[in-house]
């Protein structure tokens, strides 16, 4: 019973986090990582407010940003691509390993992008860095929910702790 109140209330979290308004009181990134075990992959999703995203890559990028209508969806995904790399990376058993980026879409008031790191077999601990949007805002906080063979495991960075370890 326990459980099934803390997965609804996250839930209802993050599903209020997502549907609100276009200015909003909290600034969060939500990351999904699911290891795939037939095909040894990591299959991760990473969601930003819209609004938020498209401000930090217009400053540290000083260029135009739509990620909503792009005129220019090559360069809008290269953008994606290369600001979330520089601010997110994982390491499994000990090991880096290497985001393939597959794109990315508008999900309400959020856009989610999609990666996948390939050749993970049997994960042991996952060692996170995420620093998204630490530089937009000072209360920054980075949810992360990782599934290993089923087994769930979230954990929660404040700006300015950037990483954690999820052992399975």
């Amino acid at each position: 019973m326990n459980k099934f109140l803390h997965k609804w209330f996250l839930g209802a979290i993050v599903c209020l986090l997502f549907t609100g308004a276009a200015r909003h009181p909290i600034y969060v990134s939500v990351m999904q990582i699911d290891h795939n075990a037939k095909e040894q992959t990591l299959e991760i999703s990473c969601k930003l407010f819209t609004d938020d995203f498209e401000r930090t890559l217009r400053l540290d990028y000083k260029t135009h940003v739509d990620l909503i209508n792009p005129g220019n969806r090559a360069a809008m995904d290269k953008l994606v691509s290369d600001y979330i790399k520089k601010h997110f990376a994982l390491t499994v058993n000990d090991k880096p390993v290497v985001l393939h980026y597959l794109g990315y879409e508008r999900v309400e008031e959020a856009i989610e992008s999609y990666f996948e790191v390939q050749q993970v077999s049997s994960p042991k601990t996952i060692s996170i860095f995420n620093d998204l949007l630490y530089s937009y805002h000072p209360q920054q906080m980075g949810l992360m929910h990782v599934v290993v063979n089923g087994q769930r495991k979230s954990t929660k960075l404040n700006n300015p702790e950037s990483r954690a370890t999820l052992s399975f």
